[in-house]
């Protein structure tokens, strides 16, 4: 039985504009970066050490070589954050793509791009 989601794996074109994205702008943390010593490398990173969940960058290029059946598109995440009005103006005054600050049914929520022009959402949700 499954317990809990423990990684979500995002294929990335350039994983060090990956890191600097999700470090520098969105403010999350490097919690691992490993490499198998023929190439391949994996970057894991969360919005802290402690997050029971965490994105783990992959190079989409090589990934493909590797498994060409695997679909690399970005999954669409639900990110959740306990002031969404602090974020949003955060990654706007970074120049960050937002979109508009939507109410749904289950709250608040906006969506940003990232470098690469991958969308994700946050969803405002106390902890």
């Amino acid at each position: 039985m499954i317990s809990k989601v423990g990684q979500i794996m995002v294929y990335v074109n350039n994983q060090d504009e990956a890191v600097n994205f999700w470090i520098e702008k969105v403010g999350f943390t490097v919690i691992a970066e490993e490499g198998n010593g023929q190439g391949m490398r994996w970057i894991e990173i969360a919005p802290s050490k402690d997050a029971e969940t965490s994105i783990v960058l992959h190079n989409k290029e090589l990934i493909a070589q590797m498994e060409p059946e695997l679909n690399l598109g970005t999954p669409s995440l639900m990110l959740f954050s306990n002031n969404l009005d602090e974020l949003y103006n955060s990654l706007s005054n970074k120049n960050i793509t937002v979109g508009e600050i939507v109410e749904m049914p289950s709250g608040r929520v906006f969506n940003f791009a990232d470098h690469e022009g991958n969308y994700f959402a946050v969803m405002e949700k106390s902890n």
